[in-house]
């Protein structure tokens, strides 16, 4: 008999939230729809540097977030950044602690690009140098404001139509 009231104990477990009444279950969550719009994210990626929260970047929080950027980077402090400290906070795949080839590859040719001078080490000036790029690359409409939006438009865009 014990056995056979454990049983029925697991069995109204199992089957309580299909016995609940209609309006005690939350509503299940829904995929949103290719024609249903996300909405923005506001506390990442370029939205992390709206500190007005207007909903637009302007290029002088964009420098201010940067060089913060930069200053967070540096680790040993000494105003440049090793690649080892640029990409220091890259998530792994998986379970490994090292980047994978794609990733590796990116990042050399990432550090390539914002070492102008080619010394081994990224700057200041090159690392603000790099970010005006992005800015002025997601700055589609020129007005000097950027947003999730705009960016993700002008990163969809082909080299040829920049």
């Amino acid at each position: 008999m014990p056995r056979f009231s454990l049983l029925a104990t697991a069995f109204l477990f199992l089957t309580a939230p299909a016995l609940a009444a209609p309006g005690d279950a939350p509503a299940p969550e829904t995929a949103p729809s290719a024609a249903t719009p996300r909405p923005a994210r506001v506390d990442g990626g370029v939205m992390r540097y709206d500190t007005n929260k207007d909903g637009a970047v302007t290029i002088e929080e964009w420098k201010a977030g940067q060089q913060a950027r930069f200053k967070r980077l540096d680790a040993n402090g000494d105003g440049k950044l090793s690649k080892d400290e640029l990409f220091a906070r890259t998530p792994a795949v998986g379970n490994s602690i090292l980047p994978t080839d794609r990733q590796a590859s990116q990042q050399s040719s990432y550090f390539l690009l914002l070492d102008t001078d080619k010394d081994g080490v990224v700057t200041l000036a090159e690392f603000l140098a790099g970010a005006d790029r992005n800015f002025t690359r997601c700055d589609l409409d020129r007005n000097g404001r950027i947003d999730t939006a705009e960016c993700r438009q002008a990163l969809q865009r082909k080299p040829a139509e920049r």
